[in-house]
């Protein structure tokens, strides 16, 4: 017995280091949704620049667009704004959602920035985002004209994930709206 108590810490040693090993091998970006599928939430939210204005899921349908979810206080929302801001010169609608931050500080951001966003809802305690699976802010979600999420992408957007996974899953989910409508 004294033999296998001398042996269990490098059997525990073993087998962490096995699961450590396994979990850096993993894809953050290729974490499931559990939404892809699913309607987008059902959320009531005021728009960020106008505050007046309360947003809900019912504005986003009819159209193939992107769900970006950001931050000022996330660091690759920063790298990843210019990426945005060339998608919505193509015409590719991308509405926002401002995740668990300080109102003035977000409206200064897009003041600052650009906005690329058709509009961009305040979610200030999260709950939109935590109904969405979101795990950090930025992740971006690629959403059909029937409001139905077909893709989550997490991590920072750039233009090689842009041309290579979301711009012809965008291109596909328009020519089947277009469809669709015939």
């Amino acid at each position: 017995m004294k033999r296998f108590l001398l042996f269990l810490p490098l059997v525990l040693v073993t087998v962490v280091g096995f699961f450590l090993y396994k979990g850096l091998s993993l894809n953050p970006q290729a974490m499931p949704s559990a939404l892809e599928g699913r309607s987008v939430p059902a959320f009531k939210l005021l728009s960020l620049l106008d505050t007046n204005r309360v947003m809900t899921e019912t504005d986003l349908k009819g159209e193939v667009y992107l769900l970006n979810v950001w931050g000022t206080w996330c660091s690759g929302c920063k790298i990843e704004h210019p990426t945005l801001l060339n998608i919505a010169k193509t015409g590719v609608p991308i509405y926002g959602i401002n995740f668990k931050d300080e109102l003035p500080a977000a409206q200064q951001w897009i003041k600052n920035y650009g906005d690329p966003y058709n509009f961009t809802v305040f979610d200030p305690d999260g709950k939109l985002a935590v109904d969405l699976g979101v795990y950090g802010a930025p992740e971006t979600f690629v959403v059909d004209h029937k409001g139905v999420i077909q893709l989550r992408y997490a991590g920072i957007l750039d233009n090689n994930a842009w041309n290579a996974k979301i711009l012809p899953l965008v291109t596909s989910l328009k020519a089947k709206a277009l469809a669709d409508k015939s």
